[in-house]
């Protein structure tokens, strides 16, 4: 679930990106999808249940799934690729991949560079301490240390909102390390990934009650490059079909254990 503005320094680079990397192609790319025999999806591949690699060094979860049912529908082959998340939008520009299906909020920033499928799920903003912290309130976390993935919009969230020391990690299992050796006070991150890690891992964290937090109900999407109406299309359908006959449920419910569309 709940594979994220940038930072600063990455919103320069992603801004210089969509400014300075030339179009592929001036065609649509859904005909060089499908004669490439393969959709290319990415990923930070440090997301769990989202994208994380398992006890036999491959990267699966709830993204990889729908990125290969996406294929499998456009009638080619999947191919998942996974790179760090802070420059994954400049990846998608420069042509290493054909979409990031990797848990990406839908923002006015982002929509400046990319267009987006979907949304194919919502999620919202958490922020978490340990369990015997002695934190209970945002206002608690003053001057103390957050940690945040690199790049995600929690990172731009907890830097506009200040008065805090920020760390800045590559995904969700760093973050977890961190918070439980006591490196950092909290993390913020998605709150869907944290339930389950929660659940199914037995992870010692609490949310704390924050009712006012800004990003607590957000539009996942699945990003493309701009002017490709044709391959937009058949990805929404794509989606909608799943959507429509159980294949989507199934695939969230293996991993989410519920439907989060």
């Amino acid at each position: 679930m709940l594979k994220s503005i940038l930072s600063f320094a990455v919103a320069a680079g992603l801004a210089f990106a969509a400014t300075s990397i030339p179009a592929r192609a001036a065609a649509d790319e859904l005909e060089t999808v499908k004669s490439s025999g393969e959709f290319r999806f990415a990923n930070s591949g440090a997301y769990p249940p989202f994208s994380f690699v398992d006890e036999s060094n491959q990267v699966v979860g709830f993204d990889v799934d729908i990125g290969n049912e996406m294929a499998k529908r456009l009638g080619v082959k999947g191919v998942n690729i996974s790179t760090a998340w802070d420059g994954i939008i400049a990846g998608l520009l420069a042509g290493k991949y054909d979409a990031v299906i990797g848990s990406m909020t839908i923002t006015a920033e982002r929509e400046k560079a990319v267009d987006f499928v979907g949304p194919y799920y919502r999620s919202g903003r958490g922020i978490f301490v340990a369990t015997d912290s002695a934190i209970k309130s945002l206002d608690e976390l003053k001057d103390k240390t957050i940690g945040v993935t690199l790049g995600e919009t929690h990172e731009k969230w907890a830097r506009e909102k200040g008065g805090w020391e920020i760390r800045t990690y590559k995904g969700l299992p760093e973050l977890f390390l961190e918070l439980k050796a006591g490196r950092v006070d909290a993390i913020v991150v998605d709150a869907i990934p944290v339930a389950i890690a929660v659940k199914d891992a037995g992870e010692k964290v609490r949310q704390l009650e924050t009712p006012e937090l800004e990003g607590g109900d957000v539009n996942i999407g699945i990003a493309i490059r701009k002017n490709n109406p044709e391959l937009k299309a058949a990805m929404q359908k794509a989606l909608d079909d799943m959507m429509a006959d159980g294949t989507y449920e199934a695939i969230s419910k293996k991993w989410v254990g519920m439907d989060i569309r």
